[in-house]
């Protein structure tokens, strides 16, 4: 479901040197190799256009990596160059830019050098470690032409430490480069009077590049008559083995959820969803009722493949829910449930469906004869976050109609919690549980959020920085 990532990357030199310093040139080319390298991934295209040694070539190669559609450019600084030959690759490619500030080695040999005896030899092998000559004169260029760019100073060495931020960056790319094309599918309708989750969705496909699909209850409603009794019994032994039912639970409510989750995943396979907000009422329409009451389980399954599903029709939190999986963290839908100032932890979760693949131990099922506010009875989830570090992610929509990113990190920790039939963990805050709400309300996000295991804000700002989005992060 995710877009595979193209990055662009070109070393530079100046051609001048080549005839006045032999194998200058096969020395910097072999630094650009290195560095493709340790670029490539699985799911991950790098487009390494060599060196760019002069503005004829620069031109062509903004050309190439616009015609290879690349995401992002990594811009390996490999000695000095005149800004005129870098200026002209950016400005065609039209993406962000990551300039590579990185020396071969952390420090020049100096004895070795001043014993070559030979002052022609001894610039050659200057200019191959002086990658942060030209990087202020690059960046006057483009911040006085408008391009974004981020830099990364370090060591050629796959042990410094700068190799770690590019792994980030490389990450938060890919997260972009997935977000963009995402089809999001909107079923239902926003909860009545829930103000704070309406939401601008041509901003959504405007900043993220999402594709939304409006969908209709009908249609799944119309998809769970089709499902065979063999798919319900099957799907029914998968939620045993999945889940931790418990005892009390009720076969015909199992098998009311398991119909409802094969249909959802027919209809997601037809639209080809990669994430999903729902909502809908049912009520007045019996067998949309029914297939409203038994969504749960299925919509957690989803969750836990990739298809991060957000109830009460929270469009932004489904995107925030789709970005913290493509980080590889999970995302799961969660709000405040109440705070414990005895142990100065907030307890955080929600009703309905839960990413079991960042859970706890196993998930258990329970029945509910009620739904809190909403219309049915049936099965639901009950789990925590794996216990250890955690970020919550929120996609805020500002006072002037703009988008941010806003970002916590926090401990998901052992103890009590509520019994409920929901998702619902502990968290704790550096700063503390009172003074963590205060600071996170301050900048006015919907009440609800993506959890997601593991501290990813590094991640996330770097997404923000791609995005051209603000990114705040609540400390």
């Amino acid at each position: 479901m995710t877009t595979p990532l193209k990055i662009g990357l070109f070393g530079i030199g100046l051609d001048a040197y080549w005839p006045q310093f032999a194998g200058l040139k096969e020395r910097l080319e072999g630094y650009v190799g290195r560095v493709a390298q340790k670029l490539a991934r699985d799911g991950v295209e790098v487009v390494n256009l060599g060196l760019v040694d002069n503005p004829e070539r620069a031109y062509a190669a903004g050309r190439e990596f616009r015609q290879a559609d690349v995401d992002v450019i990594f811009l390996h600084v490999t000695t000095y160059a005149l800004s005129s030959t870098v200026l002209p690759v950016v400005l065609r490619a039209r993406v962000p830019v990551i300039i590579l500030n990185l020396q071969p080695a952390a420090a020049i040999d100096y004895a070795t050098f001043n014993r070559l005896g030979d002052r022609t030899k001894m610039t050659g092998d200057w200019l191959a470690h002086c990658a942060a000559c030209p990087v202020p004169e690059i960046a006057n260029v483009f911040k006085r032409a408008g391009v974004r760019f981020h830099q990364i100073t370090g060591v050629l060495d796959e042990g410094d430490a700068c190799w770690r931020e590019v792994d980030a960056w490389v990450e938060a790319a890919r997260a972009a480069a997935a977000m963009y094309g995402n089809r999001l599918g909107l079923m239902g309708h926003y909860y009545s009077g829930m103000l704070d989750i309406y939401s601008d969705t041509t901003m959504q496909c405007a900043t993220f590049g999402t594709h939304i699909e409006i969908l209709e209850v009908d249609e799944l409603s119309a998809l769970r008559r089709e499902v065979a009794d063999s798919a319900i019994t099957s799907r029914v032994t998968e939620f045993r083995s999945v889940f931790e039912v418990q005892p009390e639970c009720a076969e015909v409510d199992l098998r009311e959820a398991a119909r409802t989750s094969v249909a959802l995943d027919r209809m997601v396979a037809h639209h080809r969803l990669g994430s999903l907000a729902y909502y809908y009422k049912g009520t007045g329409v019996a067998e949309n009722e029914a297939t409203m009451a038994s969504i749960i389980l299925g919509t957690s399954l989803l969750t836990a493949r990739g298809v991060p599903v957000a109830g009460e029709y929270e469009v932004k939190n489904a995107q925030a829910m789709k970005i913290m999986d493509l980080l590889g963290v999970g995302g799961s839908f969660t709000e405040y449930y109440a705070m414990d100032f005895k142990d100065d932890v907030v307890l955080m979760g929600h009703d309905g469906p839960g990413h079991l693949a960042i859970a706890q131990g196993k998930t258990k099922v329970r029945p509910l004869d009620v739904y809190h506010g909403k219309v049915g009875r049936g099965v639901s989830v009950e789990m925590a976050v794996r216990h250890g570090p955690v970020t919550l992610l929120s996609v805020i929509e500002t006072t002037g109609g703009k988008l941010a990113l806003l970002c916590a990190e926090a401990e998901s920790v052992p103890g009590p919690i509520l019994e409920i039939g929901n998702t619902n963990s502990r968290y704790r805050f550096a700063c503390g549980a009172r003074e963590f709400v205060e600071r996170w309300n301050r900048h006015g996000p919907a009440h609800h959020c993506a959890v997601g295991v593991g501290h990813v804000t590094d991640r996330l700002e770097k997404l923000g920085a791609l995005l051209g989005l603000e990114t705040i992060r609540v400390g």
